[in-house]
């Protein structure tokens, strides 16, 4: 599935039309880079490409060497910012009704920082296709050293860790609930493919949970440790799976690669609340 046979149609004709196909490119976006991560991390667990994984960056870099490059990699900076615009969205306009009160107001929060975290991918994008090259240093690592010089700043870190742990729990809870479901129209899916579509999004929330899981426990360590050095990103989490077994790093590869495709469906099949 491709993401402009996934867009096709979405063209806005209205200003919520147009909030509407920005929301898709971005679910079209970010499950490509779901994709790519999780088939370089299958590479890699079958003894591909000398066995390096990737993170997102570095997921968005490999865009760079294929015929017409530059153009899929604007399209991925284009998709990721309209995916930041869609969920500013949420959370400033409340399209899911939930409320002003502190609980609202803390899952609204949660839109917004949901979207903004891809920021920098998407500005790392947008060089890659308008420069040809762009600064991949470790951002984390960096904004987290300048934390740990603050008063206070390992708990900073350490709360930050333990927030990520949070975020990857709710991931296995929306898998196994079933909640993550609720944002794809699924009476619109064939009806031969509604249950591997939903068990698809199973598998790939759990493997997101699994990673971020990892990601919160790095942050953790680099909070007790008070040493930026023991942050990881997504690549670090694949190194420690790796260490576990090329089986263990290539399920849970597999399980990315499922979130990726999950992300192209709601691209097709969104549940858009505005």
């Amino acid at each position: 599935m491709s993401v402009s046979d996934t867009l096709q149609g979405a063209m806005p004709t209205s200003p919520s039309a147009g909030i509407r196909a920005l929301a898709r490119f971005g679910f079209a976006a970010k499950g490509t880079v779901y994709a790519l991560m999780g088939a370089l991390a299958l590479l890699a667990a079958t003894g591909q490409q000398e066995g390096q994984t990737a993170d997102k960056k570095q997921a968005v870099q490999s865009l760079q060497s294929l015929p017409g490059g530059s153009i899929l990699l604007g399209l991925i900076a284009f998709g990721l910012l309209g995916y930041i615009a869609w969920r500013l969205v949420q959370a400033f306009s409340d399209t899911e009704n939930k409320g002003s009160d502190a609980k609202g107001l803390a899952r609204r929060v949660g839109y917004a920082a949901s979207g903004l975290v891809y920021a920098s991918l998407a500005w790392y994008a947008g060089q890659l296709a308008f420069s040809g090259s762009a600064d991949s240093g470790n951002g984390k690592e960096t904004l987290t050293a300048k934390v740990l010089g603050w008063p206070g700043g390992e708990w900073l870190v350490m709360l930050a860790g333990i927030a990520t742990i949070g975020v990857g729990l709710y991931q296995l809870y929306q898998a196994y609930s079933g909640k993550f479901h609720k944002n794809v129209q699924g009476s619109d899916i064939p009806a031969g493919q509604q249950n591997t579509v939903y068990r698809l999004g199973q598998v790939g929330y759990t493997a997101r949970g699994v990673v971020l899981g990892i990601v919160g426990y790095f942050f953790v360590q680099a909070g007790l440790q008070s040493r930026a050095e023991a942050t990881g990103s997504t690549d670090q989490a694949f190194d420690l799976l790796a260490s576990m077994g090329p089986v263990v790093l290539g399920v849970v590869a597999l399980g990315l690669l499922a979130y990726g495709i999950y992300m192209l469906v709601q691209a097709k099949y969104p549940v858009l609340k505005i």
